[in-house]
């Protein structure tokens, strides 16, 4: 089920809950492949593991690789007025927060795929 989630660990734990974990692995490692972003997240990773890999990757976006990083954001279609309504602070707050849009975006995504595919 969709609803508001407070933090990534809460909303992975739904998804775990829902039994689409898998799933939302395979929608990240899609999307992430087609804004030629390479990350490695291996099948077996744990929630705490795939939101701290998540995390660095938006953070060295941000810092390093902007041009991917706005890419990203658009292959995953995440909302523009979602991102401007982050405070703005320093770059790990805010890829955290970024990292959280990225995980809430992608739930739905496979939600939906779960939920209306049948």
């Amino acid at each position: 089920m969709l609803s508001n989630f407070n933090t990534s660990l809460e909303l992975l734990e739904t998804v775990q809950q829902e039994q689409l974990y898998q799933k939302l692995l395979h929608q990240l490692k899609k999307d992430f492949e087609l804004a030629n972003v390479p990350i490695n997240i291996p099948l077996d990773i744990t929630p705490e593991q795939l939101k701290s890999t998540i995390h660095e990757k938006i953070y060295y976006l941000i810092a390093e690789k902007f041009p991917e990083y706005l890419n990203l954001l658009y292959v995953v279609d995440i909302s523009e007025k979602e991102v401007k309504k982050i405070a703005p602070s320093d770059v790990v707050d805010i890829s955290a927060e970024v990292s959280f849009l990225l995980l809430k975006r992608e739930w739905q995504k496979v939600w939906y795929k779960a939920k209306y595919s049948n």
